[in-house]
């Protein structure tokens, strides 16, 4: 009697029948795993309790992974710069500034985060580092530009529903808004950006960042709706101002802007 060479051993079909449990109940991370883990425990003899923690823990960490790039991309940061390329050197805010917004502690609270000063002085990186913090630490965060707001408006007042746009757009732990004033404000963005301030009112914090400061928003907008906004913006909020020249134009100065040639 011949013995068949293409059925597999026991073990073989025993991890098999595993792998097909794991892709029914949506497990994709301890499935890629469970080969290696479950050779390993049979080789050093680990208790099953044991094979259970480390599979469990290594779709744990899988989703959580999985989780945290939906966010980044969802948000839509604009480089995907952290803190790891801060210089606290070439900062001009006190370092107990940054450790105190860096705890994020304001954004639990709801509150507001106002960085402004010239241009090229940190602020885009500050926002976006710590937003991307805010995701690391399990929250949900948006990046938004004034024209995006322009655009919301423009795009959800054809069927009335600029109200709906805008709770959705606020639905998330923490708002970041890029370079207001930079360019010209148009009557729609300034209706958006006093939308998003007045929806997120003490339920939603938010972190601008401008080349001006708002109490000069009435020279971008018209006054009743900068007045409204910045009254709503500035009541629960941390001002930071930056100063001195563009960090930018520094590093092309002394060749720090690009990399050698090859």
């Amino acid at each position: 009697m011949s013995v068949n060479t293409m059925t597999p051993p026991l073990a073989d079909t025993a991890v098999e029948n595993v792998i097909a449990l794991m892709r029914t109940t949506r497990m994709p991370h301890a499935r890629a795993v469970v080969a290696e883990v479950l050779a390993t425990a049979k080789a050093q003899r680990w208790d099953p309790a044991e094979v259970v923690r480390v599979l469990l823990e290594a779709e744990a960490a899988g989703r959580n992974a999985s989780m945290l790039a939906t966010r980044r991309k969802r948000a839509g940061f604009p480089t995907g710069k952290t803190f790891d390329v801060w210089d606290e050197a070439l900062s001009t805010l006190p370092a107990a500034t940054t450790s105190f917004l860096r705890t994020l502690e304001w954004v639990r609270r709801r509150e507001n985060l106002i960085a402004c000063g010239p241009s090229g002085t940190g602020k885009t990186l500050l926002l976006e580092a710590l937003g991307q913090q805010a995701i690391d630490q399990g929250m949900s965060v948006s990046w938004l530009s004034m024209d995006d707001l322009g655009a919301l408006v423009r795009r959800h007042r054809i069927d009335d529903s600029v109200n709906k746009a805008i709770t959705r757009a606020t639905n998330v732990d923490l708002i970041c808004i890029d370079d207001i004033g930079l360019l010209p404000v148009s009557a729609d963005a300034a209706e958006g950006f006093y939308r998003v301030v007045e929806a997120s009112y003490e339920k939603r914090s938010l972190a601008i960042s401008s080349n001006i400061h708002p109490s000069g928003f009435d020279e971008l907008m018209p006054k009743t709706i900068a007045t409204a906004t910045v009254d709503r913006l500035l009541h629960h909020a941390h001002l930071c101002q930056t100063s001195g020249e563009s960090v930018r134009l520094m590093q092309a100065q002394n060749g720090k802007g690009t990399r050698p040639m090859s």
